[in-house]
């Protein structure tokens, strides 16, 4: 009887693995023989501090997929933004050539003439626009000029508007994180339920948020509707010029002048001397601006350690005193209640990761944040010295930029303790950096489309649903049939 049950299992083991090769064969595979072709793009953004250049890579035969954009490289410009170059125009496009170059050698040579050229400005360009429109325009006839010269597909230079910058940042966050759209195992695109993250962007000059919100928005000018991959998100979005970190420690810095004669955001025992016209040509400190100074002069400042002073400056940078909406951020501006997580970027970034990593605090709560910013600002210069001797420049405005940054999201956006959970900082997602760049050259290589994808090569959830049911009847009555065939052959024969 042994036999006759063993003589069963080549059978069965055939009909079992046949049916689990039927199935392999019916899982989507990608072509292994070789690498796809890949194209490639390339993205300046030209930031009011500095120029970063992005270059982008995705399979030439999959442009409509998603998850598929990576990042290839990228080169930090040396220098300050293109808005320093108002006065020296044709430095602009010269300060862009060495990463332009670098460019040449990234991508593959036969891929030049086919490899889109963006350059998107941003806050330090737009405030240059209010002030001097002719510096403006020749800056960007100076970085095209530049641009032309290259074999890449040049596809203009312009400077993005702050909704733009906040929408096109949120769109790559979402993108990278497979919030959007995802493809599934069973060889259809399917729609994640975790839905959409908010951004939160903080750049030198302006600060952005964006989120998707079931809530009206009151405001027609901050709600952006988006058609991607053939959902409707409805966004609401706003950029607040003058509040990047730069601007807002220029800002603190006039106020310090006029109020206190000291710097109570500085470390004790730090100081320096400061041009009065480095302090008063942006046009976001023209409101503190004296009528008569002297431009030229250097008057001596110092630091105080002060955190209550430093809460002080910093609280009159947001005004609360009117709404004409049921509900304000501040400064007027409508904002809806921050509603699901976020993902908070660039400078907010690097300020929480300071705190986290050299400064060994938890910010994991509101009330965590406000510690450590707290504990920042009591810092002395030579205790932060000893912390952090690589990062001597930018030592004396980590207090400011704290400050800055928690009160930004705790009395500005209205995020409490249970909202605040839901924010992360980082400024990462894989191996491509969260800005608005990505979701700029998706928007304009239309690598994102409006309409759903088809279906890929693979078999339906319906077939695989039958395979995998006679896979298990299958080997169930092998179970079955092993098992009554073991007891018979225990019973005692009868003659």
């Amino acid at each position: 009887m042994a036999r006759k049950v063993l003589s069963l299992l080549p059978p069965l083991l055939l009909a079992a693995t046949g049916l689990l090769g039927l199935l392999l064969l019916c899982v989507p595979t990608r072509d292994v023989r070789e690498p796809p072709a890949l194209k490639y793009g390339v993205v300046l953004d030209a930031g009011s501090s500095h120029t970063s250049m992005f270059i982008y890579k995705w399979p030439a035969d999959k442009e409509n997929d998603t998850g598929i954009v990576g990042q290839h490289s990228s080169c930090d410009v040396h220098g300050g933004g293109i808005s320093s170059y108002a006065d020296n125009p044709p430095g602009a496009g010269q300060s862009l050539v060495e990463c332009l170059d670098r460019a040449l050698q990234d991508v593959p040579k036969e891929r030049h003439s086919g490899t889109p050229l963006y350059l998107g400005a941003t806050a330090g360009m737009r405030l240059l626009n209010l002030t001097s429109p002719e510096a403006s325009a020749n800056v960007l006839a100076a970085v095209t000029q530049t641009l032309t010269q290259y074999p890449f597909d040049f596809r203009g230079a312009r400077i993005l508007s702050g909704q733009d910058e906040g929408v096109f940042g949120w769109v790559t966050a979402n993108y990278l994180l497979e919030n959007f759209i995802k493809y599934g195992w069973v060889g259809r695109w399917f729609r994640p339920r975790k839905g959409t993250l908010g951004a939160m962007d903080l750049g030198g000059a302006s600060t952005q948020i964006t989120f998707e919100t079931a809530s009206p928005i009151e405001d027609p000018t901050s709600e952006v509707q988006l058609r991607l991959y053939g959902q409707l998100y409805r966004v609401y979005t706003h950029s607040f010029l003058c509040y990047g970190r730069d601007q807002v420690l220029q800002r603190l810095l006039a106020s310090a002048l006029q109020a206190h004669g000291f710097h109570p955001c500085w470390p004790r025992g730090y100081s320096t001397h400061v041009l009065l016209r480095d302090v008063y040509e942006s046009p976001c400190t023209a409101a503190q601006r004296p009528q008569t100074f002297n431009s030229s002069a250097r008057i001596s400042l110092s630091g105080r350690s002060d955190p209550a002073l430093c809460r002080g400056l910093i609280s009159q940078l947001f005004n609360f005193s009117s709404c004409r909406f049921s509900r304000c951020s501040f400064n007027g501006i409508f904002q809806p209640p921050v509603a699901g997580n976020f993902i908070a970027f660039s400078a907010f970034f690097y300020t929480v990761d300071f705190l986290r990593t050299v400064m060994g605090l938890p910010v994991a709560t509101l009330q965590q944040l406000e510690a450590a910013v707290v504990t920042v600002c009591n810092q002395t210069w030579s205790e932060l010295l000893a912390r952090a001797p690589g990062e001597r420049a930018r030592l004396p405005d980590y207090c400011a930029g704290a400050m800055f940054v928690q009160q930004l999201l705790s009395r500005g956006y209205r995020f409490d303790e249970r909202t605040f959970g839901g924010v992360t900082f980082q400024k990462k997602a894989g191996d491509t950096a969260v800005g608005w760049a990505l979701g700029y050259m998706l928007n304009l290589t239309n690598l994102i489309p409006a309409d759903p994808p088809g279906l890929r090569k693979g078999t339906d959830f319906s077939s695989w649903v039958v395979l995998l049911l006679l896979f298990a009847a299958m080997l169930l009555a092998a179970f079955v049939l092993l098992l009554r065939q073991a007891r018979s052959a225990k019973s005692p024969s009868v003659i």
